[in-house]
């Protein structure tokens, strides 16, 4: 489809969300390479002023971040400075499932965005309302009574679609539902596995036509991240009714060689991203997708020889034709006596950007799902 064949319609608001699981380092990514006190802290491991991508303010970008330069020199990119939550957590799985649940004093139940989504599809009418680029669910996601597609590679995705006709497909799945019975001894759990099982075959069969209509002139970089974003880009551009895309990249979790590790993710990441928005603009759907990007902690300010521990104060990115690019509240002080168990202080509660993309890109009421009224970053140009 190009701009000039586009049906003559509005589509909704449309949702990315990019995980960068492991922990990326902020003060490598953003990097304050003109601070004293990054230079003192980071012997070992800091960005050179010459291998730096100057940005503004002092600041500049991760030597693999070059495409990234290009989407905020167009405003497009709109960085979210000491992002977190009170009382840091430096596990992967807890601070993970913080970010996912919105829940960081209790464990939460419901994922931020699978309660998004049934407000967006309330009967859980359309399967594909969410999909999920990866393999399992992301929390993040999960919510009673929504359906979620999740697929690992959308050219080959199906599911028992070797078996003919959709009652031998039924028969099947309830077959395999039922051996679980007895280890999970609960009727309930076998009518969700069913019912999981079941939403998965209907999102299959609408998913598997998308690739077959796909046609571009972009040429996506050759990483897993990129395939990832190419079919983001499929699904979407098929119309489906999607209106939450999730995905996520990495190890960031650079405990040792650092400097090459990082770089190397972030020129996948960021070649692979401005190849999506190039998908977008050539298709003319540029202006209905918001790109989210996180990662669930930041990492400490002293070096530990050739990487980082796990630490707080992070950044996170708002990727889009409809952002207001630029830098959002201010950079955390790299002054040791400013320092939180040697990390850096958050000064942006993430569910404050959270309530930024539900009320005002997604249009759904922010207070019941993040728990309560945080201060918005207002990232929109709105």
């Amino acid at each position: 489809m190009t701009t000039t064949d586009r049906p003559n319609k509005t589509r909704e608001k449309v949702l990315v969300v990019i995980q960068l699981s492991g922990g990326n380092d902020y003060l490598n990514c953003i990097v304050p390479y003109q601070d004293g006190f990054y230079k003192d802290s980071r012997p070992n491991i800091r960005i050179t002023d010459d291998q730096v991508i100057p940005l503004d303010r002092g600041y500049g970008l991760n030597p693999g971040m070059g495409p990234m330069k290009t989407l905020y020199d167009q405003g497009k990119v709109a960085i979210i400075h000491g992002i977190g939550y009170p009382t840091p957590n430096r596990s992967h799985f807890r601070s993970m499932d913080i970010w996912h649940t919105a829940e960081p004093t209790t464990v939460g139940s419901k994922g931020w965005l699978g309660q998004a989504i049934k407000e967006l599809d309330p009967e859980g009418s359309n399967p594909v309302t969410a999909v999920n680029f990866g393999n399992g669910l992301p929390r993040a996601l999960a919510a009673p009574g929504v359906p979620v597609a999740s697929v690992g590679d959308l050219e080959n995705y199906g599911l028992l679609t070797g078996v003919a006709g959709n009652d031998q497909r039924e028969q099947a799945l309830n077959a395999f539902s039922r051996m679980y019975t007895p280890l999970l001894g609960s009727d309930t759990v076998m009518d969700y596995l069913g019912q999981t099982g079941l939403d998965a075959m209907r999102g299959a069969d609408i998913l598997k036509a998308a690739p077959l209509n796909y046609k571009s002139n972009v040429e996506y970089p050759d990483n897993p991240f990129a395939k990832s974003l190419k079919g983001v880009a499929q699904v979407h551009f098929a119309d489906l009714g999607t209106r939450v895309f999730y995905t996520q990249y990495g190890s960031f979790d650079t405990h040792t060689d650092e400097v090459a590790l990082q770089s190397n993710l972030w020129s996948h990441v960021s070649s692979s991203l401005i190849s999506f928005f190039d998908d977008l603009e050539e298709h003319g759907l540029g202006d209905e997708v918001t790109v989210l990007m996180f990662s669930e902690f930041g990492r400490r300010v002293l070096d530990n020889g050739t990487g980082t521990d796990h630490g707080s104060g992070g950044v996170a990115f708002v990727v889009g034709n409809q952002v207001e690019g630029g830098h959002y509240a201010e950079y955390p002080s790299i002054n040791p006596a400013d320092w939180v168990q040697g990390d850096l202080a958050f000064n942006n509660d993430f569910r404050g950007l959270y309530t930024d993309i539900l009320e005002d890109w997604l249009e759904v009421e922010a207070k019941p799902i993040v728990n309560g009224n945080f201060e918005k970053i207002k990232p929109f140009a709105v």
